[in-house]
């Protein structure tokens, strides 16, 4: 069986219209199949939409949010409740391809390859600065964690092995990208074209954008650390210089009043010092965040219709 993880936030006018196109694939398809919703908190009629399918529908299991905690922990809610021998992670917009969901399914029906792994051809209709942002954000990522992050996306298929390796992951700030190529296994990869989204907009704007890539440049990778050794030994060698400057003038009599070299010095060493700090206390609360070990998400419904015939 496979499971279909749709996070959906604010997503009403999605929720049918996905609902039907995944059923429609599958039934064309003889795919046994089911849909785990995760409603993040939407302030819509989201919930309402997707809880009265899961009552109509046994393949349909509808999990609702008690606030808004993110498409992060969305997914690992779905990862969590999927009952698939694989699950794809699938946006309730459509943006991902229906038949590249097939296409993952007869790669990993034939075996040997636990992760089928879905790369964009191209971004879509993004501006230049989305781009540029996205591009670095993933050059980033890799060279600090060793991963191909290129071109990457959260729509993968994966084994029940590689799901139940996940769910094993203790660390309460995730980032599901990055994490789903840590694990390991067998990986391939297919690429698909970005749809054009057909109804509502994206919910990401400029600035939630920039946090979510801190938040997860820091949570997977300790890169950002090895700045600050990198400030420190570029400040020490400019010192050097500028120290071996000064006592070359100093001796053969040319050092000139006043300390404008001093002044830079301590200006520049200030700035590096300020920004290490801040680099090493953005850690700091990340560990702080860790060890208090708040769960990632609260569940507050979960409708289910077996749920319902069990229960008379």
């Amino acid at each position: 069986m496979l499971t279909f993880i749709i996070p959906a936030f604010n997503e009403e006018g999605n929720i049918d219209r996905t609902a039907a196109a995944l059923d429609k694939a599958m039934a064309d398809n003889n795919i046994d199949y089911e849909l785990v919703f995760i409603n993040d908190g939407s302030s819509d009629k989201t919930w309402e939409k997707i809880s009265a399918l899961a009552e109509n529908d046994s393949r349909i299991t509808a999990v609702g949010f008690s606030r808004n905690f993110g498409k992060e922990s969305a997914i690992f809610a779905g990862l969590e409740t999927a009952r698939g021998d694989c699950a794809v992670i699938y946006d309730c917009d459509m943006q991902f391809p229906v038949e590249t969901v097939i296409e993952m399914y007869r790669i990993w029906e034939k075996g040997g390859v636990d992760i089928i792994e879905g790369r964009k051809k191209d971004r879509g209709r993004e501006n230049l600065l989305y781009k540029g942002f996205s591009l670095l954000f993933y050059k980033l990522i890799g060279k600090g964690s060793g991963l191909d992050m290129e071109n990457a996306s959260d729509f993968k298929l994966m084994d029940r092995s590689v799901i139940d390796a996940l769910n094993r992951m203790p660390e309460r700030l995730t980032f599901f990208r990055a994490m789903s190529g840590w694990v390991g296994f067998n990986t391939e990869k297919v690429w698909f074209e970005v749809a054009e989204r057909e109804i509502g907009s994206s919910k990401w704007r400029v600035g939630q954008l920039i946090r979510f890539a801190i938040n997860n440049i820091t949570s997977f990778t300790s890169a950002p650390l090895q700045l600050v050794t990198v400030f420190g030994v570029v400040t020490f060698l400019v010192s050097l210089i500028l120290g071996v400057n000064t006592l070359y003038n100093k001796f053969f009599g040319n050092s000139e009043a006043g300390f404008p070299t001093v002044i830079i010095l301590q200006l520049l060493t200030s700035s590096i010092i300020m920004f290490s700090l801040g680099v090493i206390g953005y850690y700091i609360s990340k560990i702080y965040e860790e060890i208090k070990q708040r769960p990632r998400y609260i569940i507050k419904d979960i409708v289910r219709r077996e749920d319902k015939d069990n229960n008379g």
